[in-house]
């Protein structure tokens, strides 16, 4: 399979051993953060910093998967030229029709019984636009995964702009709830990896993907997935001071049962809407952070911590998800003792 998406000019990487996440660092990467920029491993040949470290290059395919091939094989979406649609069926609380698709007022009169899934949001925003779900689309390869998901792939113009990753419970960029974008920033499993949950399956005849549609690539844009110019630099602005020791006994107290939900989710590798209750953590950090409750950098220690011991592997995708969630919890300061 690594040579197959080599084949069609899609940079792979390794992924670990029966698991969708990429395979392990280094000791010295895992020791220690840098950027993957500036690592020595990449033009070493080594598979570091996962998708950082694609390639089509066939003597590294060779070096890679000939000596270890019960690797998985994950693609690197953004140079690869492919928009995947992740959309989940995970088990979880759905949220106040506003936050379904981001931008789009769902009006009362909307009867939203039954909706549970990204297969429903997903549906929900192509019929508003008159189109039929990209789930059902026969004429593109779409993969369905071991926790009942699907992955839905289409190709970007090499001419024209590109796209970046988001996760469906985003509060600042998103497509809808529970359908995440894999794009810049991002990498995609391929069909026929293994994880102990069962196989990543195609689904109908194509097993190619299928250009992105026009109406697709419309709300990819107007939900924010496109490059925006550099902001204006501007001084940044002075810390509130944390709160009294008292403060911040409180904000750890209140965020305890939201990280516990998020170190729960290493029972299970798959099916526990981890992503979500990250994010959930995370927001309700920066709001206390905002509140002067806690410093930027205790709630990062805090979050990294949990995220770790439940997703070892998905370091990379945690950090991003916590720069995320803490930039929009900081927009509305929270204070645990109720006070605005």
């Amino acid at each position: 399979m690594a040579r197959w998406c080599a084949g069609h000019g899609w940079p792979v990487h390794p992924l670990a051993a029966g698991r969708k996440t990429p395979a392990g660092n280094c000791p010295a990467c895992r020791k220690d953060h840098h950027r993957p920029a500036d690592c020595p491993c990449l033009p070493a040949g080594k598979w570091c910093h996962g998708f950082h470290a694609a390639t089509t290059d066939p003597e590294l395919l060779a070096a890679w998967w000939g000596v270890n091939p019960a690797l998985g094989v994950g693609v690197s979406c953004g140079p690869a030229g492919l928009v995947v649609l992740d959309v989940d069926a995970h088990s979880a609380e759905v949220p106040h029709r506003d936050r379904l698709l981001p931008g789009i007022p769902i009006h009362e009169s909307v009867n939203l019984a039954g909706l549970a899934s990204g297969f429903d949001t997903l549906a929900l925003l192509a019929a508003l636009r008159g189109r039929p779900s990209p789930a059902d689309d026969a004429s593109t390869l779409r993969v369905r995964t071991p926790s009942g998901g699907l992955h839905v792939w289409y190709r970007t113009d090499r001419d024209g702009p590109s796209y970046r990753s988001s996760v469906g419970s985003s509060p600042k960029v998103a497509l809808a709830w529970q359908v995440d974008v894999r794009a810049v920033g991002g990498y995609i499993v391929t069909p026929a990896t293994r994880t102990p949950a069962g196989t990543y399956t195609p689904v109908g005849a194509a097993r190619l993907p299928a250009p992105l549609p026009d109406w697709l690539a419309a709300e990819l844009r107007r939900t924010g997935h496109t490059p925006r110019p550099a902001p204006v630099q501007v001084p940044a602005p002075r810390p509130r001071p944390v709160r009294a020791a008292r403060g911040e006994r409180r904000a750890t107290r209140l965020l305890e049962p939201l990280l516990a939900e998020v170190e729960a989710c290493g029972a299970a590798a798959e099916g526990t809407a981890f992503t979500e209750k990250l994010n959930r953590a995370a927001y309700t950090a920066g709001g206390l952070v905002a509140g002067g409750h806690l410093t930027e950098s205790q709630a990062q220690d805090l979050l990294t911590a949990a995220a770790d011991r439940a997703r070892p592997h998905r370091s990379r995708h945690s950090l991003t998800v916590i720069a995320s969630a803490l930039s929009a919890g900081a927009a509305r300061p929270f204070h645990p003792e109720g006070r605005p």
